[in-house]
């Protein structure tokens, strides 16, 4: 009887789907409104001629003979004298013996000269814990480098060689905010180390973030061919002019798949402005918020998402001054728009504290205009940076109080406020679950709003900590046994 039922449901369902398309198709027929949207086909003839002698000769290369003297390749060696393995560690330390032997690896890249003097610009991953850097010239000259400046947060590294008083090459630097997409782009590099390499392209895509790479995520996304050793390298223009610096590819297989991206170059003049002060100071505004989603956008009347949902606004910050308030959606920065807080840090670090933007906000349902002027983060509360001791879940662990100042110095699109994990001891219990970013919500089942909360707790024995690493959450916590216990 099952069986029948089942048999009996299964025509009925297929004489409805039956119905129904053969409705579906006399609709469309009986309205002819699909037909009367198709566009017309385009008959026009193509003209077709042989190209003449100097079309033939179109070429790239007078940009590339005066751009390619200022991309260098950079090469790296840094020296490993850890043991190869805990065996070996142990029979060093009780038995003695011969040293550990040390290892060196070698890496390279790619930089540009931007100082007639020796000052070249190269991704701060290139020579990160580097002990011996060399710069090679297109010519072939050689120079010792040294690190002048570098900041994780936008992966870059400013270096400087030491040329006896000759004059070298500099690139030529466009505005990168105003590159579309289409333009051609042409990207000199030191792929696998090969030697300098010229490949062509065009301008993919803007304003691509979530690439997991710098905290002011931004990127110029080019399918021109970039691969291992073009880091650092140079992303020019038609008119080769430096318009951004690549410094990551999407690739399953380490290889070009035509999808590259690049630190557009207006960041590029921020760094460089930074490493005469040696820090980098982004514009705060005071406001956080959420990409807007579908369903949000929907209930506030707009017709797409685009904005970043404004969730909190700090007492006194040039927004709250400007009056901006929870649940206005700011939607572009001086004419940018704003779609998540990586293009908000963006807009924000590459204008000067202390200059008035014109911030585009959704309100009530219309747009509105206010001017709000940059100013530097405030360090509000101290960061009052602590290593918990005592008997707790927390022994070993180092903490501090985020603020605005601080959360921008460590990057990672962390909070401006709360307790934050910034270093952690080898042995310590927490180093199983825990890790340097993550946030600490709550201790032995209480909240946590200062490193003196964190503190009182820990020495009253807490064995329970609750924190947060992006969006992810955790409970870790002693068991019964003794041991270690963890939930989501």
């Amino acid at each position: 009887m099952v069986e029948k039922l089942k048999l009996a449901g299964g025509v009925a369902l297929g004489l409805l789907a039956g119905v129904g398309l053969a409705v579906g198709v006399a609709r469309i027929s009986d309205t002819g409104h699909v037909a009367a949207q198709i566009p017309p086909m385009d008959t026009t003839d193509v003209p077709r001629a042989v190209p003449a002698a100097g079309q033939v000769a179109l070429s790239f290369a007078p940009v590339v003979k005066a751009a390619a003297p200022a991309v260098v390749n950079v090469y790296t060696a840094k020296v490993d004298r850890r043991p190869r393995s805990a065996n070996e560690a142990f029979i060093q330390q009780f038995f003695g013996g011969a040293p550990v032997q040390p290892r060196v690896s070698q890496s390279l890249g790619s930089g540009v000269i931007v100082g007639a003097d020796g000052l070249i610009i190269t991704n701060n991953h290139v020579v990160d814990g580097a002990d011996q850097i060399l710069v090679a010239l297109a010519d072939r000259r050689e120079f010792k480098a040294r690190v002048l400046f570098a900041d994780p947060r936008l992966d870059l590294a400013l270096l400087k060689v030491d040329t006896g008083g000759a004059v070298l090459p500099v690139i030529r630097m466009a505005d990168s905010d105003r590159v579309e997409v289409g333009d051609v782009t042409v990207a000199i590099g030191n792929p696998f180390g090969v030697g300098q390499t010229v490949t062509t392209g065009i301008v993919s895509a803007l304003a691509r973030t979530g690439i997991g790479v710098s905290d002011w995520q931004f990127f110029i996304q080019t399918d021109a061919a970039i691969n291992p050793g073009n880091s650092g390298g140079a992303l020019l223009d038609a008119r080769g002019r430096l318009i951004g610096v690549p410094t990551a590819i999407y690739s399953r297989d380490g290889g070009s798949n035509g999808i590259g991206f690049a630190i557009p170059s207006k960041m590029v003049r921020v760094f460089l402005n930074a490493a005469e002060k040696g820090k980098l100071v982004s514009g705060w505004i005071g406001v956080e918020g959420e990409a807007l989603t579908a369903d949000t956008a929907k209930q506030l009347g707009l017709d797409r998402p685009g904005g970043l949902l404004v969730t909190a606004v700090v007492p006194g910050s040039p927004g709250a001054r400007a009056g901006i308030k929870p649940g206005d959606v700011l939607r572009s920065v001086d004419g940018k728009e704003v779609a998540n807080g990586g293009q908000l840090r963006y807009s924000l670090a590459t204008e000067g504290v202390g200059k008035t933007l014109s911030v585009q906000l959704w309100r009530n349902g219309a747009n509105t205009q206010v001017p709000v002027t940059l100013a530097p983060p405030p360090e509000n509360p101290p960061r009052t940076i602590t290593r918990i001791a005592g008997r707790s879940i927390l022994t070993g662990v180092t903490v501090a109080n985020l603020s605005p100042a601080y959360a921008q110095e460590l990057g990672a699109g962390l909070p401006e406020q709360g307790v934050v994990v910034v270093a952690i001891d080898q042995g310590a219990p927490a180093a199983q679950f825990l890790r340097p970013g993550a946030l600490i919500e709550t201790l032995g089942g209480q909240p946590v709003r200062s490193v003196a909360d964190v503190v009182r707790l820990s020495g009253a024995g807490a064995l329970l900590v609750r924190f947060a690493v992006g969006d992810q959450r955790a409970e870790c916590g002693v068991n019964n046994l003794g041991g270690l216990s963890c939930r989501s």
